[in-house]
């Protein structure tokens, strides 16, 4: 339930201001001095703030102003006896967010604050719903730059690193890991000449026995799958007397 702060320094207003909103369901703090109502202010956070501008110790427009000053952002509403322009014009630029002028029913007062915390939270409802869109829509954005990142584009090739998969023409080949490693390291380091022995090291691992030429078997069945034409290659090139060249 929403919490108001009554300032008001006439006793018997205060009393009946806070008693009627009590009676709507509202917590009620209230004080009848300036500066004890600044503080309590500061303190207690309230959803709305009910604030009489002739006050002993501080003024309500300077209460006004400094709680704005301070990032307060709950509704003011200002009570005046003063009923004139300027003040109205006044007590809004410092800040408030409406008036009313004494004397007034307990009916005027309580439509006026039920509206201003409607109108408060929708505020806040809106902010969330912005804010949690802007969080999706970075989210989306962020995915989208991730997945525009893992996947690898050659032409009609395309490696799919989040899913590991190598599509040709649109279509996924049926590639084996150690395939699918191996054309991984071959695109990473396109345009590079690349040893068989180095290929060896770094795909199947320094602990790995066997020889060079598990690298040829390996380059020539992904020949057959990613090839126009795997006696004749355009994609993976052979360096003769080092080992490999990815073209993409």
């Amino acid at each position: 339930m929403e919490t108001i702060l009554v300032v008001e320094d006439e006793p018997s207003l205060q009393e009946t201001l806070a008693y009627n909103l009590q009676k709507q369901g509202y917590i009620v703090e209230a004080t009848g001095d300036g500066r004890a109502a600044l503080e309590k202010a500061r303190a207690l956070q309230p959803d709305l703030l009910v604030l009489d501008i002739m006050l002993p110790g501080l003024d309500g427009i300077e209460i006004c102003k400094t709680l704005r000053r301070e990032g307060f952002h709950s509704p003011i509403i200002i009570l005046t006896a003063r009923d004139d322009e300027i003040d109205r014009v006044v007590g809004l630029e410092i800040g408030a967010d409406d008036y009313i002028t004494k004397p007034f029913s307990m009916r005027e007062l309580i439509a006026r604050v039920k509206a201003q915390l409607r109108r408060t939270e929708t505020i806040r409802a809106e902010t969330e719903r912005l804010q949690a869109e802007s969080i999706r829509l970075s989210a989306s954005q962020s995915a989208a730059a991730s997945d525009s990142r893992a996947v690898l584009t050659f032409g009609n090739l395309a490696i799919n690193q989040t899913r590991r998969e190598v599509i040709l023409d649109g279509e996924v080949l049926g590639i084996k890991p150690q395939e699918y490693d191996l054309l991984l390291f071959f695109a990473e380091h396109k345009g590079q000449m690349l040893s068989r022995k180095f290929v060896l090291e770094r795909v199947w691992g320094w602990d790995y026995i066997g020889d060079s030429r598990t690298v040829d078997v390996h380059v020539r069945w992904l020949r057959q799958k990613i090839e126009p034409d795997p006696a004749n290659p355009t994609r993976i090139i052979t360096v003769r007397g080092g080992g490999y060249r990815f073209e993409g």
